[in-house]
């Protein structure tokens, strides 16, 4: 069931709103998101937090100056995901404008699982590095970096993800989200941490008089490179990180991004000169996930970091052909869990858990993300992992931290699972085989002892409804060059209409000519074969779709239901 609820909108942000000239449609959109100020849409460069609040980056800079200075050895340990290569390749670009001896390594996921592990810190000693920087990873790694230790590698750790109980004894520890940390933007991507590091390491070689006799790096360069995983990151877009897009998304449109994120635009078939957020997180993220998912990630980091158009076009096709056949195995995994679902009633669960012995473990976050998104069900999918193990990816919705919820499935049944870290939305872990069952039902009754049952309903919150004068391409141009995202929604709107016209797209897709007053417009249903009623009331964004070069505008239904 979903509930289609009009955002309360706070009348005086919108008159201040107004009188400060913004747009009558946003200054309604903006004020249901808690804006009450132009200022809060300053996206300036100068409007950016200073990085000094940022516990341990002050010393992450000092540490990383002296280990230039000393020409030592540095290796970055990336993640395998699009903020884990988009971090990477932040710190790459920028070590090495500042003249440091800088290599990476981003590990398997399939062999070596996820973070600074042991396993790790072996295979990157014949590299003899001195100092380990993590990007996106290491904050849980304690063992890992215990183990640096021991070779006598210094460890710098930037991340973002939520710490454990136990701290790893790293030489620094830059994470907004360790404890102590003053820093006023909780919400930064593993690869706004490493530009944020990169801020401070810059003022920290201008200060010993590095940069004298020549150019300083511009770092503003490389925020397209932040954009990108930040987006693709799905973290909340508060005022900081709406800036880190905004910045990135204009040098984009301005076609000063770097020749990978390029050759991204290329291969997805996107305009970069009308780059949007939906691009960053739909098409480019998409595509470099796709390295980590089914490959090795040093593909997609490679495509970020290189200089040769020829070679980032080559990647970038590549790239795009792991993505055609990730869609491909997720549709069967889909399909699969699906017919599974057909035994049990969604409606009586708090909660899913999905596991067949085939599945990929690259392509479990998505498929769960999918099945939470049709059931509003917290869900976890299972993969086969090492021998006798399962590797879960989980995904939430609103009124469940999911990282929450697996401390206290650990506190319930110490030992059970083998390890787990994540996100309020989402979360991975690894069980034995053989407790998998047992996981189930304990994971169900810790679920249902956290969550409201009210929560278990889908409730989409909309802008209300559209003037009936705002049909048109200029209001979708509008939106569309505004920064949305997580935390910071696309605008949805809903309202009534006559259905005059439907018919079924490839088996699967819902199109429809609806009515609005004397106003005809084309709407469609991603992923939706039944019909419509002659009248429905839908949720819809006002899109722009362009066809044969001609632009006209089309509803992206979310749902609609008889009216």
């Amino acid at each position: 069931m979903t509930r289609i609820l009009p955002r309360p909108v706070p009348g005086p942000a919108v008159m201040r709103l107004l009188e400060d000239g913004t747009h009558p449609l946003l200054a309604r959109i903006y004020a249901s998101r808690g804006i009450s100020s132009r200022k809060e849409l300053d996206y300036g460069l100068k409007a950016l937090l200073p990085p000094a609040s940022l516990k341990g980056v002050h010393e992450a800079a000092q540490l990383l100056a002296d280990a230039i200075e000393a020409n030592a050895r540095m290796l970055i340990v990336a993640d395998y995901d699009c903020d884990g290569a988009t971090a990477c390749a932040v710190g790459i670009r920028a070590l090495r404008a500042f003249g440091a001896d800088v290599g990476y390594l981003v590990p398997n996921r399939f062999e070596y699982g996820y973070g600074l592990t042991p396993a790790i810190v072996e295979l990157a000693a014949p590299l003899e590095p001195e100092v380990l920087i993590t990007v996106d990873n290491g904050i849980a790694s304690v063992e890992g970096v215990a183990a640096a230790r021991e070779h006598g590698m210094a460890t710098v750790i930037t991340d973002h993800h939520l710490p454990g109980d136990e701290l790893p004894e790293a030489d620094v520890i830059v994470n907004p989200n360790q404890p102590g940390c003053p820093f006023p933007s909780k919400s930064l991507a593993g690869v706004g941490v490493m530009f944020y590091t990169m801020l401070a390491l810059r003022a920290e070689l201008r200060d010993r008089g590095a940069f004298e006799g020549r150019s300083e790096p511009n770092l503003a360069d490389l925020l397209d490179l932040v954009a990108l995983g930040t987006v693709a990151d799905v973290v909340k877009l508060d005022h900081n990180n709406r800036i880190l897009v905004a910045q990135g998304l204009q040098r984009m449109r301005a076609d000063r991004m770097q020749p990978g994120v390029r050759a991204l635009f290329a291969a997805s078939g996107r305009d970069a000169a009308k780059a949007t957020t939906f691009d960053l997180g739909f098409a480019l993220g998409p595509r470099l996930n796709a390295a980590g998912r089914l490959a090795d990630m040093s593909l997609g980091i490679e495509c970020l970091i290189t200089d040769d158009v020829g070679r980032a076009l080559n990647i970038a096709q590549e790239l795009d052909k792991l993505n055609r056949e990730r869609r491909a195995i997720e549709a069967d995994m889909q399909e699969e869990a699906l017919s599974g679902l057909d035994r049990i009633d969604p409606g009586s669960r708090a909660s899913l858990v999905m596991f067949e012995p085939e599945w990929h473990q690259g392509v479990i976050g998505i498929l769960a993300g999918r099945i939470k998104e049709k059931f509003h069900r917290p869900t976890i999918a299972f993969a086969r992992g090492n021998e006798g193990e399962l590797k879960g990816s989980g995904r939430s919705i609103p009124g469940l931290h999911l990282r929450d919820a697996l401390d206290l499935v650990t506190k319930q049944a110490p030992g059970m699972i083998l390890k787990f870290g994540g996100h309020a939305m989402a979360a991975g872990l690894t069980i034995p085989e053989t407790e998998l069952a047992r996981f189930e039902g304990i994971f169900e009754e810790v679920v249902r002892s956290l969550i409201d049952p009210a929560d278990l309903t889908r409730r989409l919150e909309t802008d209300g409804a559209l003037e009936d004068s705002l049909y048109n391409l200029e209001t979708a141009r509008l939106l569309e060059r505004e920064i949305w995202g997580q935390g910071f929604a696309p605008p949805l709107f809903d309202d009534i209409f006559r259905v005059e016209n439907q018919r079924i797209l490839k088996d699967k897709h819902l199109k429809l000519q609806l009515r609005k007053g004397n106003t005809r417009i084309d709407a469609i249903l991603f992923n939706h074969a039944e019909p419509a009623a002659p009248q429905i009331r839908a949720a819809f964004r006002l899109a722009v779709n362009e066809y044969n070069g001609v632009a006209g505008i089309q509803l992206m239904l979310e749902h609609f239901e008889n009216a």
